[in-house]
């Protein structure tokens, strides 16, 4: 086999971000753009020793997996992978997933995985988007009416606002709908588009530095209804964003708040430097369970409400809680998590290293009432390796919830949990191969008490993962 051949294969099983697998000749191959279950004709786009890469260039015969997809835009956007996977197979693939990772990457055996927790709403989930300016991606019809009509304007055909192209971080399609978020903010979109094409805003680029567009982020509250609109720009201009929130405000009146984020960084990340809250109190205010949290514009916060409700009250049953327990939530952001279980327990201790988030754990244990958490701002490494010096403040902990980001965590802050050897562990995962791979470090301490993954994103191949642990 060598690049640019074409084969047509069966294929077996899916494997890591949502690729499916078969194996020809010995070798494996990982195929994009099709589904166990397809027969399909496959163009090879990398020929290694031991696996090959490709593309699923037609359908020949389709998997009784497959379902027909629901947005039009499927198969450009980046959004949504698996749209046209049935729900109960991205559930059931999903589980083996976790299964697979702790099995290949931590070396676990025999360790059973519970079904995956489905959303109850698989549509229309997410209560917050984060949407791009940027070059347009043309369709081909887009590219014969421009090379018809060369008159137009190129800056105003080239300008778009919605998700990125799959693997493609310099073009961006125009979404005029989505069905992730909501009808809501597929208003908001649109009206946003209007307003900056009338006035012929120009978009940063990655490549020149310049222009003023950079993200528009849409955050809602699913139990409380308000929504957050925050401007993502290159530089500050205060008429132009006043006319903006008025023009918005008209529009959209569901919207609530407005936020200004300004930053000159050079990279893509949705964040600013400096925030002006133009309209309403700039932040939003959430509900799981009992608590209520006051979100701001840069504070992390899981983006399915209903599945983290799910979530938290997994993480909370396998920790086993006792009134005597002293908890410390690692990676604690705004609070989440620690205010879920507090009133269990005898304490919580939250660490977190985003300074925004700890202000808004803080102000969101007193709205709630809450007395017993305490969170201290600082980088989990140092700050549990200085954790010596106030164990006799804190209290040694019985139960640590661990809820990294998807890199997992440090040797340092495993060796270091090893040291305090709490009683029992529940890790929280976004990224089964860095948690299989830290669970493997904790391996000769701990046993896996359970797993259990739970769905946060539908129509796509990630997957969050609760683990407990016991000493």
């Amino acid at each position: 086999m060598k690049r640019g051949d074409e084969l047509e294969i069966t294929l077996e099983s899916f494997a890591f971000e949502g690729k499916s697998l078969a194996r020809v000749e010995g070798m494996v191959l990982f195929v994009r753009g099709a589904m166990p279950g397809d027969r399909a004709r496959v163009r090879l786009a990398t020929v290694k020793k031991s696996y090959a890469e490709g593309t699923a260039v037609e359908i020949l015969a389709p998997s009784p997996l497959r379902t027909a997809p629901r947005c039009r835009h499927f198969g450009v956007c980046g959004g949504c992978r698996w749209q046209d996977v049935s729900y109960e197979a991205q559930l059931e693939f999903k589980r083996q997933h976790v299964l697979d990772a702790l099995e290949r990457i931590g070396n676990f055996r025999g360790v059973a995985v519970a079904p995956t927790l489905g959303a109850v709403r698989p549509y229309y989930y997410r209560n917050k988007m984060e949407f791009s300016f940027g070059r347009k991606w043309l369709t081909r019809e887009e590219l014969e009416l421009r090379s018809m009509e060369e008159s137009r304007d190129a800056a105003q055909t080239d300008w778009a606002l919605g998700l990125h192209i799959a693997g493609r971080f310099d073009r961006v399609l125009d979404l005029d709908e989505c069905y992730l978020q909501s009808e809501t903010s597929v208003a908001i979109v649109n009206a946003v588009r209007r307003f900056c094409r009338a006035r012929s805003l120009d978009y940063y680029s990655t490549v020149t530095h310049r222009g003023y567009l950079r993200n528009l982020v849409i955050r809602e509250s699913r139990t409380t209804g308000e929504v957050m609109v925050n401007l993502v720009t290159s530089a500050e201009r205060p008429d132009l964003v006043a006319e903006f929130c008025g023009v918005l405000l008209a529009e959209v009146p569901a919207v609530t708040t407005i936020c200004n984020n300004i930053t000159d960084r050079k990279s893509q990340v949705a964040l600013g430097d400096r925030e002006i809250v133009c309209h309403g109190a700039g932040t939003i205010t959430e509900r799981i369970g009992r608590r209520t949290y006051g979100i701001s514009a840069n504070s992390f916060f899981q983006t399915n409400t209903d599945q983290a409700e799910r979530l938290y009250d997994t993480a909370r049953r396998m920790a086993a809680l006792t009134p005597a327990d002293v908890v410390y939530d690692c990676y604690s952001g705004i609070g989440t998590i620690a205010l879920h279980v507090a009133d269990a327990v005898a304490r919580v201790i939250g660490i977190e290293s985003v300074p925004a988030a700890v202000d808004d754990a803080v102000r969101n244990a007193a709205a709630n009432g809450v007395g017993n958490c305490h969170f201290i701002l600082g980088d989990l490494r140092e700050t549990l390796l200085r954790s010596r010096e106030h164990l006799e403040e804190w209290g040694r902990p019985t139960v640590m919830i661990i809820d990294p980001p998807r890199a997992g965590m440090h040797e340092d802050v495993i060796r270091r949990v090893l040291e305090l050897a709490p009683e029992r562990i529940v890790y929280v995962s976004c990224n089964p191969a860095t948690q299989a791979r830290d669970l493997r470090l904790l391996g000769p301490a701990y046993g896996i008490r359970e797993v259990q993954p739970v769905d946060m994103f539908p129509h796509t191949y990630h997957i969050e993962n609760v683990v407990a642990l016991s000493r």
